[in-house]
């Protein structure tokens, strides 16, 4: 999250407010290196040469996914901060009796 909202005695005295404020930053994090990684070659190709701007595409490959399973992590802890009970889930494995999932 950005460091300056550590600024704001609110979001770490209240978890689920932090929490609804980071889920509202990562998704538009999400939606903006989406639309980078739609722009960036055409934007870019009469700028830089072909292989930097593959580069520059394959770091929005890397981040869209990182960015994606952490606004998925935010929206978890923000039900848990809701109130909302999870059960644990598990699955079989061969080397142990149970294992989570």
């Amino acid at each position: 999250m950005p460091p300056d909202y550590r600024a704001y005695g609110v979001l770490r005295r209240h978890p689920l407010a932090l929490a609804r404020m980071a889920g509202h930053t990562v998704r538009a994090q999400v939606e903006g290196a989406r639309a980078g990684y739609r722009d960036a070659a055409v934007d870019l190709k009469e700028h830089l040469p072909p292989h930097v701007v593959e580069a520059v595409l394959e770091v929005y490959r890397r981040e869209g996914p990182r960015l994606v399973a952490l606004a998925a992590s935010i929206a978890l802890v923000e039900r848990a901060l809701r109130g909302e009970e999870f059960v644990e889930r598990f699955t079989a494995d061969p080397g142990s009796p149970r294992r989570p999932a």
